[in-house]
């Protein structure tokens, strides 16, 4: 969550920096960072789907239930979410 004033320069910021680091690890099928405004404050989701766990931990770290920050995300975020949620995918 960023507030609405910098929302914009955070978005910039995701789609420079992150979403080109989701994209680079082998087995990251597809990552999306999804907006939502409310008010004062604007909610961001990163959504990402991958080939298998060994992937993720290849982008996450070991312990893939804990989130991974960029230094720069401390100019934008008002909170920080200590873990991620994983979610098998099925069609």
């Amino acid at each position: 969550m960023t507030p609405t004033a910098k929302a914009d320069a955070y978005l910039a910021f995701l789609q420079e920096r992150a979403l080109p680091d989701y994209r680079s690890i082998p087995g990251n099928i597809s990552a999306y960072i999804l907006r939502r405004q409310d008010g004062e404050v604007t909610h961001f989701t990163t959504l990402t789907y991958w080939s298998s766990v060994q992937a993720i931990a290849a982008f996450a770290g070991a312990d893939i239930a804990l989130a991974k920050y960029y230094p720069e995300d401390t100019d934008f975020l008002i909170e920080f979410e200590p873990t991620v949620q994983h979610c098998e995918l099925y069609s």
